[in-house]
């Protein structure tokens, strides 16, 4: 190979040990630490992610290294997709699922839990009932921590995801109109995405029943940002001015009351005669899983982008694990 050829060559490979990196090392708690550089770097990573994967598929970026996934409560998607973006990037993962038969059922607390898996890991990705846990974990680990869902506090690898799905089925994210449906009280997923979101020129409708709203927290921090935030309970009268529509399930188990998640669970559905109403320019999206809030019908509409969006969560995931261990 010609010295010419090493150049070339050289600004082609991406990746590699950047201990002094600004992640390297770093917890992943809140979409509130990140920077609007932080996010810019993080998804130029991604996107050579996406490259790299649409290429050879897997590579060994982080061959040797291995992920403790610690999911004290059910999840198809999130421990699939971290599995799968660290098996990507050819490392290897413990799975601990819904921690059942474990110390944790013995009454070992959540500190000791996570201090004798980072013996094990060189990283932990936490989903846990109770809101803070990931903050309350990270105290006790020098390992770095990612949040996957805390309760009803953040998701902030889901915001992340929505966000880069924004980016990619959109190109930008200023000027957009993002309407999120369904259950804002409850929904992590909502209240990290509505932060993210408030770094950039946009305007937040939020529609929901009365009480499921977003939760006056939020609302104020947002406000005190300037970004213009309108509720609705009716979704016909924003459909047709929405850039993005982030459709949220009814979480039955967040109510107390079986009678008043009943009272509110099919409050909206997005059926093809809905999106006749939305701009043929927008993207339909939903973190799933859904029960009935999205028709099976409107799954071929080019602007339902929810099976997209799981994909480029493989790519923002791959990203974050890369950069937290020094690889990126």
């Amino acid at each position: 190979m010609t010295q010419e050829e090493e150049k070339v060559r050289a600004t082609h490979i991406p990746f590699g040990d950047q201990r002094d990196a600004p992640f390297y090392g770093r917890d992943i708690v809140s979409v509130r630490q990140f920077t609007d550089d932080d996010l810019t770097y993080i998804f130029d990573v991604a996107h050579e992610m996406q490259q790299m994967v649409a290429r050879i598929g897997a590579f060994d970026l982080l061959k040797g290294k291995l992920l403790a996934n610690l999911f004290y409560e059910p999840s198809t998607r999130t421990s699939s997709s971290f599995t799968a973006a660290m098996e990507r990037l050819g490392g290897s993962v413990i799975p601990i699922n819904e921690v059942t038969y474990s110390s944790v059922s013995k009454g070992e607390s959540l500190p000791d839990t996570v201090r004798s898996l980072e013996a094990y890991a060189d990283v932990i990705v936490l989903r846990h009932p109770e809101k803070g846990a990931t903050a309350l974990a990270a105290q006790y680990t020098k390992k770095p921590i990612i949040n996957a869902g805390d309760g009803v506090g953040e998701h902030p690898t889901q915001a992340l995801l929505d966000l880069f799905t924004i980016l990619e089925e959109l190109g930008e994210v200023d000027g957009l109109t993002v309407t999120m449906v369904g259950d804002l009280k409850y929904g992590r997923t909502v209240h990290s995405l509505a932060r993210l979101l408030s770094r950039y020129d946009v305007t937040l409708n939020y529609v929901s029943p009365d009480i499921l709203r977003m939760p006056e927290s939020i609302v104020a921090e947002i406000e005190n940002g300037g970004t213009p935030q309108i509720v609705h309970t009716n979704l016909d009268d924003v459909i047709a001015d929405s850039d993005v529509v982030y459709v949220t399930r009814v979480q039955k188990e967040r109510f107390e009351n079986p009678a008043d998640y009943d009272a509110v669970s099919g409050a909206y559905v997005i059926t093809p005669e809905t999106m006749k109403v939305a701009k043929d320019r927008m993207a339909l999206l939903h973190p799933l899983p859904r029960v009935n809030e999205i028709s099976i019908d409107v799954d071929d509409d080019p602007r339902a982008a929810y099976f997209r969006q799981m994909e480029y969560g493989m790519y923002v995931r791959m990203a974050l694990l890369a950069l937290v261990l020094g690889k990126a």
